[in-house]
């Protein structure tokens, strides 16, 4: 038996159109952003799923409460899901983390984590779905960090690959996610 897994990033920020990388801090959607959530309301509507995983940083959140306004459908918040803590560095230009990210695959940000720990947190979830959602489709709603996880995980692509890679938006990413054996 297989889940059906549909990633969306949060919709767009002030932050995101300031340049600024706001890793742990909550971050508000703008204009823009709320009009891209209420698009991905309609494109639940059309995918039905069973579930909706978010982030429990804000600006995630924001956009489940907005996409999921009007739907049955439960929104369970999930710390795993957060975006990479960048420690010093949250709030910061998002070019001043891109210079560095590399050097934070496996060494934590000052004050902050590495991304192999958000590949960690995302394993955990990962487990979890496939013990509890087998046979669902399941959406979560989440951050970069978290789709490069999930690339890693399910797909083996290097950390080091989707870091390097321009970011190209979609309406949404879809995984066919197999029981573990």
């Amino acid at each position: 038996m297989t889940l059906d897994l549909i990633y969306e990033t949060h919709a767009t920020t002030t932050d995101n159109e300031h340049g600024i990388a706001t890793g742990w801090l909550p971050g508000a959607l703008s204009a823009r952003g709320r009009r891209e959530a209420t698009e991905l309301g309609q494109r639940l509507r059309v995918a039905a799923p069973d579930v909706v995983f978010v982030s429990d940083l804000h600006r995630a959140v924001e956009t489940a409460e907005i996409a999921c306004a009007g739907h049955a459908l439960p929104i369970v918040r999930d710390p795993r899901l957060r975006e990479c803590n960048y420690g010093d560095l949250n709030g910061a230009p998002v070019q001043q983390v891109v210079a560095v990210r590399r050097q934070h695959i496996e060494v934590p940000f000052p004050g902050g984590q590495s991304y192999r720990q958000v590949v960690e947190a995302t394993r955990t979830l990962l487990h979890d779905l496939r013990a509890n959602w087998q046979g669902k489709r399941v959406v979560l709603i989440a951050h970069s960090a978290n789709r490069w996880a999930l690339e890693h995980l399910l797909l083996g692509t290097p950390l080091e690959d989707l870091m390097d890679a321009p970011f190209t938006w979609q309406p949404g990413w879809c995984y066919r996610v197999e029981a573990e054996r």
